[in-house]
């Protein structure tokens, strides 16, 4: 089982249509036909949307994604077109509100990863490649890889899982041009990020991108390069052999996998409420990723 513990109802506003209920975002189409994407502060692990939310985290969310969006518009356009919420919109929406264009959505996980861990050293252990790609021998969790790698996946729904796939997969899906597009820009848009990041002490070990196409363009959709999106890790706690200490909700799925959460993920029942310590720690790897990345203050 997976999926919602609770699924919330849509807030109702004058002028917008409800379009869907995301994991972490709600989508609402206003009268000009464009996207309102909402970032709540709903948090995800293991395929469920947990039934405790993590305070500010949507707008730390929403808040990172554009500070990128401005580093990467040499490389890549993006879907933003205003942060201002819709007129009689709910207050609690301001910061965590984008008007996007509407897309023709590439139904792939753009997946870039330039060190091995998470779904990618599992394959790696069994075949010594992820998605299909040889890598040398002698890797371990945390290693830094000779050079990035594009590893795309399917995009699951709600309570169901992202499953790591080809590129030439990709290239069956979507086309031989297409597919060399999303990898060409997934690596570089990747490669600007690690190398920012690293300025600031954090290491970029993996993230995922999602594109559209708007006249024939491709565009960079959704978030980018959050700690939802993407996994950080301090520079000078680095230590391959081992998993890394982390920005992002590993930190939540430790606990849930725990003893202490008393939850058998493998079982017939929902995760537990988180604690509040967990939520106050959870809250702050989030602030924290953001203050580090972008070098402003957390208010």
């Amino acid at each position: 089982m997976s999926g919602f513990v609770e699924k919330p109802e849509p807030v109702e506003v004058p002028g917008l249509v409800h379009v869907h209920t995301g994991k972490v975002r709600d989508l609402y189409r206003d009268g000009n036909g464009d996207l309102v994407m909402v970032a709540t502060d709903r948090m995800s692990a293991y395929d469920w949307v947990l039934p405790t939310e993590i305070p500010d985290k949507g707008r730390i969310l929403t808040q990172l994604s554009l500070w990128w969006f401005d580093r990467l518009t040499d490389l890549v356009p993006h879907h933003v077109l205003s942060a201002e919420p819709p007129a009689g919109a709910p207050a609690d929406w301001a910061g965590r509100t984008l008007v996007c264009r509407s897309l023709d959505m590439v139904q792939v996980e753009c997946v870039a990863r330039g060190y091995l861990t998470g779904s990618g050293l599992t394959e790696y252990e069994q075949t010594r490649t992820v998605c299909g790609l040889a890598l040398p021998e002698g890797l371990v969790d945390g290693s830094e890889l000779p050079s990035p790698i594009f590893t795309p996946a399917t995009k699951a729904a709600v309570g169901e899982h992202d499953e790591n796939v080809s590129y030439e997969e990709v290239a069956r899906q979507v086309g031989a041009e297409t597919a060399a597009q999303l990898r060409q820009t997934t690596l570089a848009v990747y490669s600007r990020a690690r190398d920012i990041a690293r300025d600031r002490g954090i290491i970029l070990a993996d993230t995922k991108f999602e594109f559209g196409f708007a006249d024939g363009e491709l565009v960079l959709a959704d978030e980018v390069l959050t700690p939802d999106s993407s996994r950080f890790w301090p520079a000078d706690e680095w230590q391959p052999g081992r998993p890394q200490a982390s920005f992002d909700k590993q930190f939540v799925r430790d606990w849930l996998s725990s003893p202490a959460s008393g939850w058998d993920r493998n079982g017939e029942l929902p995760p537990p409420e988180l604690p509040q310590d967990i939520v106050e720690r959870t809250r702050a790897k989030y602030v924290e990723a953001y203050e580090r990345l972008t070098g402003m203050s957390w208010s």
